[in-house]
């Protein structure tokens, strides 16, 4: 069973839906580590600073440039460590994550931390691991000139939360252009009285053909959003603001360039003769086909790696679970 990624409720009116948001797409790339030839060791990503310890400014400059270049957000600022994610998708079927240790690891021993010092006075490269308590986000306005800010700066202007999805406004369907669209998710009414309110909404969109535009928080973050009555239920699309769709004369457009009626003739002719119904099964990601054939084919392969060392596994089982419910429980009560 799919898991709920948002649960509140859809707003129109005087009228509130009780609704679960649930993704609409499960993408099926194939997802590969980073290994050690020959070995097989899996490899693993560092936070190492780079370069000697910069001297602090004699003065502070607050000087801000209008647009600074460098800044590339990204889709989701809810995430407070950036993760080295490399992703290509069905691009080239490589993914890279790193596995995080605890998110407040203790203090490094003394004797590392004069090592530490040593190395940052004789200007050496500092190639100990950052701990996370040591991150924080920041913004390169030009060559050497970095902002950063603390958890707490940026938390106090992330959105209120909220579980209503307000709709503004009703829009025709055919008018929003698919370019705006991110990410898709099923708006799936729980259980009671909402329901009858959800179908209701459901046909009368479906009938005037209109969508609903509006924006709720999910994740610390706000997100502009459409929903529209889908085949089954009601399919809410995440969208791009208008300043993140890129004009077509960025890439080159300046204009149209206006075909003659002999041409339209011709290309009608072939667009007839290759129309059809929409059929999404007719169309395979072949690529990636071909690539679970070289894994089953390769699976005889595979090289034994040795276990790194790891806690014991948790007990298993009706009687170990019982043991665990009832020590738990003793413990709360003593708590208590």
């Amino acid at each position: 069973m799919a898991q709920a990624v948002w649960t509140g409720d859809l707003s129109f009116g005087l009228v509130n839906v009780p609704v679960r948001l649930y993704g609409a797409t499960s993408p099926k790339s194939v997802r590969f580590h980073l290994y050690e030839a020959g070995t097989g060791r899996r490899l693993r990503y560092r936070r190492v600073a780079e370069g000697p310890v910069p001297e602090p400014p004699a003065t502070r400059d607050e000087t801000w440039p209008e647009q600074p270049e460098p800044v590339e957000a990204g889709r989701d600022d809810a995430a407070w460590t950036d993760e080295p994610d490399v992703d290509a998708g069905a691009r080239d079927d490589v993914a890279i994550r790193d596995e995080r240790g605890p998110a407040a690891p203790s203090a490094p021993p003394v004797a590392d931390e004069r090592d530490r010092a040593s190395r940052r006075a004789r200007s050496e490269p500092d190639e100990d691991e950052v701990p996370w308590n040591d991150v924080v986000k920041g913004v390169e306005l030009e060559p050497g000139r970095v902002v950063t800010f603390e958890r707490d700066e940026l938390e106090a202007l992330a959105p209120e939360r909220s579980r209503v999805f307000e709709i503004e406004r009703f829009v025709d369907l055919r008018a929003v252009d698919p370019v705006h669209f991110d990410k898709s998710y099923y708006v799936v009414p729980r259980h009671g009285p909402g329901e009858r309110a959800y179908w209701l909404l459901f046909r009368a969109m479906e009938r005037a053909r209109k969508a609903a535009v509006g924006r709720f928080v999910m994740r610390t973050k706000e997100h502009l959003a459409v929903v529209r009555p889908g085949e089954h239920a009601l399919v809410l699309h995440t969208m791009f603001y208008a300043d993140e769709v890129r004009d077509p004369k960025d890439v080159g457009i300046l204009g149209v360039h206006e075909p003659g009626d002999d041409e339209l003739r011709v290309a009608g002719a072939f667009l007839d003769a290759l129309a059809g119904e929409w059929e999404p099964d007719r169309h395979r990601d072949e690529h990636r086909e071909r690539l679970l054939e070289l894994l089953r084919a390769k699976a005889g392969d595979a090289r034994p790696v040795p276990a790194a060392d790891e806690p014991a596994p948790a007990p298993s089982g009706l009687a170990d679970l019982m043991a665990a419910l009832t020590a738990s429980v003793d413990a709360a009560r003593r708590a208590r």
